[in-house]
């Protein structure tokens, strides 16, 4: 993973962690690799992988089984409701490149639609 210079880095395991849910990689009840491991593979301090976790315990999409280690949350809803807020945000980034364009909505959807059929 390439790390961007300008963001904290924990916020950015904190992110890719949650689309690993997202996308299936991480499913409901998934036990996590451990810090150690976790910091292995980004190649990053285990403080700082352990500062990520923290962040997804807070958010109560990750929890702690003591002497098991940590899972992906049951909470289905919790993890939709994390599936849409990603969604919006991508939209609204979108959103807001198009009227930087100066695109109208009916050429959005025409776009939109035209990329489709080639895809």
């Amino acid at each position: 993973m390439n790390f961007d210079n300008n963001r904290p880095i924990y916020i950015q395991i904190t992110e890719y962690i949650k689309i690993s849910i997202l996308n299936g990689k991480y499913e409901s009840k998934t036990k996590l690799p451990s810090v150690r491991e976790l910091a292995l593979y980004f190649k990053i301090n285990p403080n700082t992988i352990q500062r990520a976790l923290l962040e997804l315990e807070k958010e109560q999409l990750i929890i702690t089984k003591r002497t098991l280690g940590k899972f992906v949350t049951e909470d289905e809803k919790k993890i939709k409701k994390l599936k849409i807020e990603f969604a919006n945000q991508i939209i609204d980034k979108f959103l807001s490149n198009m009227k930087e364009l100066n695109i109208s909505k009916s050429e959005i959807i025409k776009l939109i639609e035209e990329r489709r059929e080639n895809k």
